[in-house]
């Protein structure tokens, strides 16, 4: 078997099939999974991807050697488990490698009630239950069924954001031939939308374009059907359809922050006062805007597993990060990038104005995008950035996430790759011209001795 620890990630495992992923491996995930878990039933779903198919059948042949039923939802998207898991309260297992690309696959794995399963919450004791071999099952062996879960997220979805009574909207969705485009239509049946469909075609080859919107490149035929269509806004979801990017009626991208503000307003009109969870490079609009509508901004670090963790322990309502993942406590505190689309597609129709016009209010900011630099020191090159600014007036460093520096004007958060020699530069000004400055200060700093 192949080295384990190259697969195991953070928060899911995933490689390149069958040279670091393969059946065997999967097989083994099932059995060890069920030994962690003690679950007496799992759901499992899958993705386009030909090697889907074979992966989730071998997980499933570990999983019920341990004792365990499967029930087999098929095609569907991440957040699509994440509602089986939690309809049927039993653990589930994804079998996605989500925007990567066609040679890689995954599997995203979740407890009871879609609880994430990371390196710290059962990974790692899977991996090691695998290495030191799967002891085996002193009973009978489970079940394998079949059941169609994608009807019934579809019309849980709905119950959870109300289109019904919205203006009719002509929507782009360019699903990059991944998940989307077996969810949304089944979403979106019924509803007064008027759908343009882009790359709905399931193809784990992805033969357009990587599933991968936060690539301004993936969004090019987005744009331009946006405006060759007048529609009044365009959506694109990752392979996985668990994130979603949006592209107002001008064919202009909508920043995942704006849309994380948006949809925080929308949670506190529904639910009242509460706390909305943020990480640390979002703008400053959101927790702004939080604020200005009752609730309580948190801050936390990036990554899916803190958001979800912080939204459990501080039962917040919503989440939402820089990277176009959306997180809600209706929804067993995972995230839903179809969920986000429908607020997105409510707050529009539900008035008159355009997509830019509504959310003019929610981009006050001007901001970098994330730039990467290649460092040969991490930590050297970020101490030399916090010692320029440290000291200067009206300036505050923190280090929850990295190095974080802050000014009533600006501020900037530089963080390491955990996977590769790479510092991570975020920046965010009152305008275009101090955004600028700031940057081109820590860039040139960062840079400096390592061109």
């Amino acid at each position: 078997m192949s080295d384990l620890t190259k697969i195991f990630k953070a928060y899911d495992i995933r490689g390149v099939v069958p040279d670091e992923l393969n059946e065997e491996i999967a097989e083994a995930v099932g059995a060890a999974f069920v030994r962690v878990t003690g679950a007496t039933a799992i759901v499992t779903a899958r993705d386009m991807r030909a090697s889907s198919g074979p992966l989730s059948a071998a997980f499933a042949r570990g999983a019920t050697s341990q004792g365990a039923d499967v029930i087999e939802a098929g095609l569907g998207s991440t957040d699509m488990l994440y509602y089986a898991s939690g309809s049927l309260d039993i653990p589930g297992a994804m079998f996605t490698a989500s925007h990567n690309p066609a040679r890689y696959n995954g599997i995203k794995l979740c407890r009871t009630g879609a609880k994430p399963v990371g390196r710290d919450t059962g990974l790692t004791e899977i991996r090691e239950l695998i290495d030191a071999g799967v002891p085996a099952h002193d009973g009978p062996t489970g079940a394998i069924s079949r059941r169609d879960l994608l009807s019934g997220y579809a019309e849980h979805v709905k119950t959870l954001v109300d289109l019904s009574g919205i203006r009719r909207l002509k929507v782009v969705v360019d699903a990059g031939n991944g998940m989307g485009g077996h969810t949304v239509p089944a979403v979106f049946e019924g509803l007064p939308i008027d759908l343009v469909p882009l790359y709905f075609e399931l193809d784990g080859t992805f033969p357009n374009h990587e599933a991968n919107p936060i690539e301004p490149e993936n969004i090019r035929d987005l744009r331009a059907a946006v405006r060759e269509h007048g529609a009044d806004v365009g959506l694109a979801f990752d392979g996985d359809a668990d994130r979603c990017f949006v592209v107002d009626e001008r064919g202009e991208p909508v920043t995942p922050s704006a849309v994380a503000a948006l949809v925080a307003v929308r949670e506190l009109g529904k639910h009242g006062p509460g706390r909305i969870v943020h990480n640390l490079i979002t703008s400053r609009v959101v927790p702004e805007i939080v604020r200005e509508h009752g609730g309580e901004p948190v801050r936390t670090r990036v990554g899916h597993s803190f958001i979800k963790q912080t939204m459990a322990e501080t039962d917040a309502m919503f989440g939402g990060e820089h990277s176009g993942h959306y997180y809600f406590r209706d929804f067993w505190f995972a995230d839903s990038g179809m969920l986000a689309a429908m607020h997105v597609l409510a707050a529009l129709g539900g008035q008159d104005r355009p997509l830019s016009e509504l959310l003019r209010e929610f981009t006050r900011y001007s901001a970098s995008g994330e730039i990467n630099s290649k460092v040969d020191d991490q930590a050297a090159t970020a101490a030399q950035v916090r010692a320029a600014f440290e000291g200067r007036p009206g300036v505050t460093v923190d280090e929850l996430d990295g190095l974080t520096v802050g000014h009533d004007d600006w501020w900037f958060n530089l963080r390491p790759s955990n996977t590769e020699p790479l510092l991570r530069l975020n920046a965010e000004a009152v305008d275009e011209e101090t955004m600028a400055a700031v940057r081109d200060e820590v860039l040139e700093i960062v840079r400096k001795g390592n061109e």
